[in-house]
C-alpha cells in the first residue's frame, strides 16, 4: 500500500491526536489488519490488537467480543458500505477515527488494482459528525488538517488549503 510514498504529516497530525486524548494504560482494538500505523501506536507504548481482515460489514463479532477500552479507526470507515453497522457494534466508550474528506475538485478514489482499496464514502466533515452522533457518540474534540502535493496544477494548489483529513475523538453517550 506504501510501496513509493509514505504519509508521514497524517501519522504525525494522527499519533499526537491519539496521545492527546488515549493514555497508554488504554487496550487498543484497532480498526484494519496490522499495518505501519499499528506499529507506530506500538512504539509509542500503546498495546494494540487489529482486526484480522475480515469484511467489517459483514462480521463485525471481532469488534463485539473485544475487551478494548478504546476503538481506533484510521482510513477505514469510507472504505465501508455500513460504517453506521460498526460504530453501533463498538462495545468501547472511546473511538479516535480519521476519514479523507471529500475534495470537490476530485472524484473519490478507487484503485483499479486492489477491490478493497476503494472509497464507498467520501465524506463531508458534517456528515460524518452526524454518522457518528446517530450511532451514539458525542465528538469531544476534532481536528483537519491539509495534504499538500509536489506536483504542479490546479489541484495540487487546491491542496495546499483545502482540508484534506478529519479526525475525531469522541466517547459513548
Amino acid at each position: 500500500m506504501y510501496e513509493k510514498t509514505f504519509p508521514n504529516k497524517r501519522f504525525r497530525h494522527t499519533i499526537q491526536f491519539l496521545q492527546k486524548h488515549v493514555s497508554n494504560s488504554e487496550l487498543i482494538l484497532d480498526l484494519g489488519v496490522k499495518n505501519p500505523f499499528s506499529e507506530i501506536m506500538e512504539e509509542r507504548g500503546y498495546t494494540v490488537e487489529n482486526t484480522k481482515g475480515e469484511d467489517l460489514d459483514l462480521d463485525t463479532s471481532t469488534i463485539e467480543n473485544s475487551k478494548a477500552e478504546v476503538i481506533t479507526a484510521f482510513e477505514i470507515f469510507e472504505h465501508l458500505l455500513s460504517p453506521f453497522t460498526v460504530l453501533k457494534s463498538i462495545k468501547a466508550n472511546k473511538i479516535v477515527a480519521s476519514v479523507p474528506l471529500k475534495l470537490w475538485f476530485s472524484s473519490a478514489y478507487r484503485s483499479k488494482t486492489d477491490i478493497r482499496d476503494r472509497h464507498y464514502h467520501e465524506f463531508e466533515d458534517w456528515q460524518f459528525d452526524w454518522l457518528l452522533e446517530k450511532a451514539g457518540w458525542k465528538i469531544m474534540d476534532r481536528e483537519k488538517w491539509t495534504n499538500p502535493t509536489k506536483k504542479i496544477g490546479i489541484r495540487p494548489i487546491f491542496r495546499w488549503f483545502t482540508p484534506r483529513y478529519y479526525i475525531i475523538y469522541a466517547e459513548r453517550v
